[in-house]
Order: structure tokens, then C-alpha cells, then sequence
């Protein structure tokens, strides 16, 4: 207990002085020109050579660069706020792609305003304690035990999934009175979810060009981040149309009729052949013939969410690869239940009118671990619905005794199957098939890091 209480306050100490160095890293980076950093530097060597000013005149070039500095920190004050921001985002971003979007200044004073330079802000990117505590890193096993302990990349890996690029400094043009300029600026969001921009910071140097004045606009806006997503070869899902007693809410436009029900005024989207010429040349309105459609193919995709962890390499992969079976799917035909569980069981279904796809990317990009609840909790939501499922996609996180049991189960019910297990480079290199035997082919096990590759063996 005594061990483990001291490894517990040296990662505490150890976070806390990543967070004063990232204050501190971020303010001397963005304040500072590159004149200003040779200043800087300029300073505190002179300072360190000229402390016996007997044996050096050092400290007169400490005297000079000193005074240069303290001028241009003085000049930087009187930059006031008289600008007005906006951003023009978009509705969506993906995880590791290019997110362009647009930022409109307006200088609101009667003096032009030159040299100006504008950074976007997020929210705070530092990780929380239990965060920086209970994440790994990819392959963090196989680095020294000294980088192990202080977790420093750990640390750098964590911050930039939620810097996303956001923070880069882009150069705006001149503005002369009741002017407005526009800079084109980008965002690589690192992590799904909801990027918060809180705020827009415009920068000036001074006229030595060493250190810069800054103005904060507080412009908040926010963009939802999709999971990332990987191109999958064709799959053909193993399954055919069932019973869904009651048909399905405006999933009219596929599937096996099977007793007609009325007449109704066409909408648009309904097929030609439905429409009943005979009632439009009477009515002089367009007529279609309603059916109860009842026989669709359905299928279930499984994701498991349970583990220890907030954050871990395999949970992230194991979204990615659920969002990409998602746009994949197509459901103009069938549809798709997507289950997990979260702090309560969920089940979302798309396709044929009810729900489109990019509702389903939404869902999962807000998707987070479940850490208080067993793998148990999920089989129950799934096997309701199992007389109506056509077939299973299953993303696992591991391919324990509890998740063959599963897999089996839904196998003895006659509903075929296809398996994906995420596993870290230091599992095993291969799965035992379990109940699985008799369809190896349905059971794939895909690495972190490697995952596209293995998605195209499917």
C-alpha cells in the first residue's frame, strides 16, 4: 500500500508539471516572435556569462537585450480590442481528416491595422488526471522503463488528439477602417466528439518585432467531430428477409407485400408502381396503393464498449470500424440496428425511411466506455431482437470465454455471424476459434495500427 501511495503522489507531481509546462510552453511560444526567442535566449546567456562583470562585459549586452525586451513587453499593452469574429464551419469533421473552414475579421477602429496575426482557441487540450492515469499509448510496453514511469509521450499524444491543430497561427491581411479580411484556416481534429472553439485571439508585434500584443474576441462555436473511418471491401452479409411483426414506420418502398391496406395520397419518395392511375383520373390528385410490408433483412451491429479504461487505442479503433460498417451497409434495403451499451442499453436502427446514416455516425461519435457494467449487460438487448435479425457484425474488444458464449449463443439461434476482435500488438498473433470452428472465416482479428489491412482480407 506504501508503494503503491508514493507511485500515486509521483504521477500526480509529475501531471501537474506537465500541466505548468504546457502554460508556460504554450504563452512563450505564441507571445514570442523568432526575433524575439533569439532575445530571449541572447538574455539569458549573457546573463549566465556576465555575473562576474569584473572578468566580462557580458553584462552589458545583458543590459542592452534586457532593456529591448522590457520596452516591447511595455509597447505590447497598449494593443486594444477593436475587431470584431466570426468562423464559418461546417456541420461535421472526421477524425484525422483536413476540416477547412473560414474566419471573417472586421477592425471596427478608424486606424488601419497592420501585421496582424490570428489563433483559434479550444477548449483547455490537457487531459484530465485520470486521463493521463489510465490511458496507454500505442506500444508503450516496448519504451524504456523511465519513459514508462513519467509518461511524457503519453502525455504529448494525449494533448494533440485535443489541440486537433487548432491553435496555428495564420497571418491576416491589412485592415483599413470598417474593413473586413478573411483567412482560410484548417482544423486536423485528433479525437471524435464535440470540438469546442471558445475563442478567437488576434496578435500583433511590436514595432522592434520581439514580442507581441494579443486581444481575445470570445466567438464560440463548436463542430461534431465522426468517427474515423476505413474503406471496406464489398461484404456480403450472410442473411435473409424476416418477420418484423407490424412492418416498419414509412419502410415502404422494398420488401415483400403482403396484404394490402388502403389508398393514400402519394408522398414523395413513393415508387411509380404503386401508384393507382385509375383513383388520380377520378380524384385529379396523385393515389398510391398502401401495403404492410413486413419481410425485411435486418441486420444487428454490436458494439462492445466494455472496459476499464476512459480512453484506450482499441476502443477508438473499435468505433472506427463500427462507423465504417455503418456507411457501408446499404440501407435503402434493409436495415440496421446499431446496440451498445452506455449508462443505459441503446439500440438505434436506420435505413428504409426511418433513420439515415449519418444520424448513426452522430451516435457514435459521442459513444464513451462503459466502465460500470459487465459484458453481460449487452446479450439481453440483443436476443430481444434476435427473431427479427437477419444477421450479426459483431466489434469486440477481446475474445474471452463470456464473448464466445455470446457469439455462440446468437450462432445456436441461427443467426449468422461475422466477428471482429481489436487487439493491441501485444496479444497474441492469433485466436482460438472456440465456437467459432465451424466459420473461421467469420471470426477476424485485427490489430491496432493495422486495421485497414485487415479489414480488406474480409
Amino acid at each position: 500500500m506504501a508503494i503503491e501511495g508514493v507511485r500515486l503522489l509521483l504521477r500526480r507531481f509529475v501531471y501537474k508539471s506537465f500541466c505548468l509546462y504546457y502554460l508556460l510552453w504554450r504563452w512563450y511560444k505564441r507571445r514570442f516572435t523568432k526575433g524575439g526567442l533569439l532575445v530571449a535566449g541572447g538574455v539569458a546567456a549573457s546573463a549566465v556569462v556576465g555575473l562576474d562583470t569584473n572578468q566580462s562585459v557580458a553584462y552589458q549586452a545583458f543590459t542592452f537585450l534586457f532593456a529591448l525586451l522590457v520596452i516591447s513587453i511595455l509597447w505590447s499593452l497598449f494593443f486594444r480590442n477593436n475587431f470584431t469574429a466570426r468562423r464559418i464551419l461546417p456541420p461535421f469533421g472526421t477524425v484525422g481528416e483536413s476540416l477547412p473552414y473560414r474566419i471573417v475579421v472586421q477592425n471596427t477602429s478608424q486606424r488601419p491595422q497592420r501585421d496582424l496575426h490570428i489563433f483559434d482557441n479550444s477548449d483547455d487540450p490537457r487531459p484530465t488526471f485520470s486521463e493521463f492515469a489510465e490511458s496507454a499509448e500505442a506500444k508503450e510496453e516496448k519504451r524504456n522503463p523511465f519513459d514508462r514511469i513519467i509518461g511524457y509521450h503519453r502525455w504529448l499524444l494525449l494533448v494533440s488528439r485535443k489541440e486537433g491543430g487548432v491553435g496555428k497561427e495564420r497571418n491576416l491581411p491589412t485592415l483599413t477602417p470598417d474593413s473586413k479580411g478573411e483567412v482560410q484556416a484548417e482544423i486536423v481534429p485528433g479525437q471524435r466528439g464535440c470540438l469546442n472553439l471558445t475563442s478567437l485571439a488576434i496578435a500583433r508585434p511590436d514595432p522592434i518585432g520581439l514580442f507581441k500584443g494579443f486581444v481575445t474576441l470570445p466567438v464560440q462555436q463548436s463542430v461534431l467531430v465522426l468517427p474515423k473511418r476505413y474503406s471496406l471491401p464489398h461484404v456480403s452479409l450472410p442473411g435473409t428477409r424476416k418477420y418484423q411483426p407490424g412492418g416498419v414506420a414509412l419502410a415502404y418502398s422494398v420488401g415483400d407485400s403482403q396484404e394490402f391496406i388502403s389508398m393514400r395520397d402519394y408522398r414523395p419518395g413513393d415508387p411509380l408502381r404503386r401508384i393507382h392511375w385509375k383513383s388520380w383520373a377520378k380524384t385529379s390528385r396523385p393515389v398510391v396503393k398502401d401495403y404492410q410490408d413486413e419481410f425485411f433483412v435486418r441486420h444487428g451491429l454490436i458494439l462492445d464498449t466494455f472496459q476499464n479504461t476512459e480512453k484506450s487505442e482499441k476502443f477508438e479503433e473499435a468505433v472506427s470500424v463500427a462507423s465504417s460498417f455503418a456507411c457501408t451497409v446499404q440501407t435503402q434495403e434493409s436495415l440496421l440496428d446499431l446496440m451498445f451499451v452506455g449508462p443505459e442499453a441503446y439500440c438505434f436502427t436506420a435505413g428504409r425511411g426511418v433513420a439515415h446514416t449519418d444520424r448513426m455516425l452522430e451516435i457514435l461519435a459521442s459513444v464513451q466506455p462503459c466502465k460500470d457494467k459487465p459484458f453481460n449487460t449487452l446479450p439481453p438487448i440483443v436476443f430481444e431482437r434476435s427473431s427479427l435479425l437477419s444477421g450479426c457484425i459483431c466489434v469486440l474488444l477481446s475474445w474471452d470465454d463470456e464473448r464466445q458464449q455470446f457469439v455462440g449463443n446468437l450462432l445456436e439461434l441461427g443467426i449468422p455471424t461475422l466477428v471482429l476482435v481489436i487487439v493491441a500488438g501485444d496479444d497474441p498473433p492469433t485466436l482460438e476459434p472456440g465456437l467459432m470452428r465451424g466459420n473461421p472465416e467469420h471470426l477476424l482479428r485485427l490489430e491496432v495500427g493495422k486495421i485497414e489491412e485487415g479489414l480488406a482480407t474480409l
